[in-house]
């Protein structure tokens, strides 16, 4: 770490130290304009960070460490197609997917966006035919369902956008989502679909993900036993997303079916390419289409605002003030939109598969703590579960609140949705109050002694709300996040884009697979995996 980066780092402690005995109830009452002067726009997003424990003095030290760790250098240089992935030598250009037809971005001199409109145009296009009902199976059914299967990035991002914009899902098209290796995921989907009028999208850039390529070979026999049809019979019903064209076209997907993926974009940071072609086939090319412009407008914002105002950087700064000067090692998502339910989860790998590492970029060991861990549950569901532990806990967990103004919900009554709505942002601005302010012990109950009913309060929170949850808010929302993740890489010194940390525990499961098949063959097993391994073989 370069002399001038370390001193900003020891300054952030000296305020950590002098903000140490004052409080969120101080800071907003002796700051009548405080929450005006801490709440910012990006696009359509307004975001609050006046409940959190800073002042003027501390985000000018963390605008500083954005200056000295060269924040918007290293934003450009992505941008520009450089390969800021260093140990994979790879452009990380997740943002060429939703750029715009003027915004030319270049992968060793060529323009990859012109291949990325030409994927996008087939993926509207099929999804189109699919709707339309011209489309039809191997027994001349129309197609009404298509299956997903994928995992990790291939699974969440999608499957997290399906569920927050089922109330456009209009096409006629129902999109399912299989992951889990665990046989019961895949028969659980599979059972409520006929086999005649359902299509498979493999999604898997080497198209040999174990967990994938096991679920894909359950399914394609479901489809075979269903339709009494095999072979290049069952094309119409296959799909993939992959780099390996001709695995997919072995598998049997007709070639025409294969959509690309690239290098340069990492599977949590691939909603917005073929990935998305599921969720397209269910909310329509235009909703897809408003979700990459809406992914575009942060894009814009992130590259355009002044460190002060720019938002994914002041998430990512106040967050690594709680990180590493507060010392909390948690942060909770809790979207007041049930639609966002998926939302966490999606966030888990994004946040913790980017940034949960050790190594700086030089190969060397981060001297600070990086990755908090990223949980969460949508409210109000999450107040009758862990929100005792929020605000009488002995931990301090930091809190992202996200909530809209108006309701999505269908099919109702208009005056039930409006008080439900009511109801439910109330509580997201209650909630967010009380873990800032907290509440002496309560006199009146003999019973409440000590601190039974006492608040400590001093609980930091963000609030990140909008008009509507829409396809286009719900693409800045994902991009938000994604720059948020990458400035942190940065002011941690470490790279957001590999994920090395998955690779060992694939390779010990071919170990223990190759022992399972052969128990009596040599083997490197440690005697607590061998001892378990033979537990598991004598019951199964």
């Amino acid at each position: 770490m370069e002399e001038s980066v370390r001193r900003v780092w020891a300054a952030l402690g000296r305020e950590a130290g002098r903000l140490s005995a004052t409080s969120l109830r101080d800071l907003l009452s002796n700051e009548p304009h405080r929450a005006e002067h801490l709440t910012f726009d990006a696009a359509d997003l307004r975001v609050d960070f006046s409940r959190q424990l800073i002042d003027d003095r501390v985000l000018e030290v963390l605008g500083a460490l954005a200056v000295a760790v060269e924040v918007e250098e290293q934003r450009d240089a992505m941008f520009a197609g450089e390969a800021v992935n260093i140990t994979e030598d790879r452009a990380v250009l997740h943002v060429a997917l939703r750029a715009r037809p003027d915004e030319q971005i270049l992968v060793d001199g060529a323009d990859v966006g012109v291949e990325i409109r030409r994927t996008l145009d087939r993926m509207a296009q099929h999804a189109a035919v699919l709707a339309s009902g011209e489309h039809r199976g191997a027994t001349g059914q129309h197609i009404r369902d298509v299956v997903n299967i994928g995992i990790g990035g291939s699974d969440l991002g999608p499957a997290m956008a399906h569920r927050a914009l089922v109330d456009v899902a209009s096409t006629g098209i129902r999109a399912h989502f299989v992951s889990n290796v665990d046989p019961s995921d895949v028969a659980g989907v599979l059972a409520g679909l006929e086999p005649a009028s359902t299509a498979l999208v493999m999604s898997s850039k080497t198209f040999t993900t174990q967990e994938t390529m096991a679920n894909a070979r359950t399914a394609l026999r479901w489809l075979v036993d269903g339709t009494g049809v095999s072979g290049d019979d069952l094309g119409p019903h296959l799909f993939a997303v992959s780099s390996n064209v001709d695995a997919a076209c072995a598998f049997g997907v007709p070639k025409d079916h294969v959509f690309p993926m690239w290098d340069w974009v990492g599977g949590r940071f691939s909603l917005a390419s073929a990935i998305g072609f599921s969720l397209m086939c269910a909310i329509g090319e235009h909703n897809f289409r408003e979700l990459l412009a809406g992914m575009n407008d942060m894009d814009r914002h992130f590259r355009q605002a002044p460190l002060s105002r720019n938002v994914p950087v002041l998430m990512a700064l106040v967050g690594v003030w709680n990180r590493n000067a507060l010392g909390y090692s948690s942060l909770a998502v809790i979207p007041y939109l049930q639609n966002l339910g998926r939302f966490p989860a999606y966030l888990q790998q994004l946040e913790m598969e980017s940034n949960g590492k050790r190594a700086d970029r030089d190969g060397g060991r981060v001297d600070m703590a990086t990755c908090p861990v990223v949980w969460g549950e949508p409210g109000t569901n999450g107040q009758h579960a862990f929100f005792q532990l929020l605000h009488q806990g002995t931990d301090v967990i930091p809190v992202d609140f996200i909530g809209a103004a108006r309701p999505t919900a269908v099919g109702l009554a208009d005056n039930d949705v409006a008080d439900q709505h009511e109801k439910l942002m109330a509580n997201l601005m209650a909630q967010a109050a009380a873990l800032a302010l907290g509440a002496p012990s309560s006199t009146d109950n003999p019973r409440a002694l000590g601190e039974h009913r006492a608040f400590p309060g001093n609980r930091p929170s963000t609030t990140i709300v909008m008009d509507q949850l829409t396809s286009r808010t719900l693409g800045q929302l994902v991009s938000l996040y994604e720059h948020k993740v990458f400035v942190q890489g940065c002011l941690w010194g470490i790279n957001s884009f590999d994920q090395w940390g998955v690779e060992l525990g694939k390779i010990l499961a071919g170990d223990v697979l190759r022992h399972l098949a052969d128990p009596s063959a040599a083997t490197t097993l440690d005697p607590a995996t061998q001892r378990m391994a033979q537990w598991y073989l004598s019951r199964r």
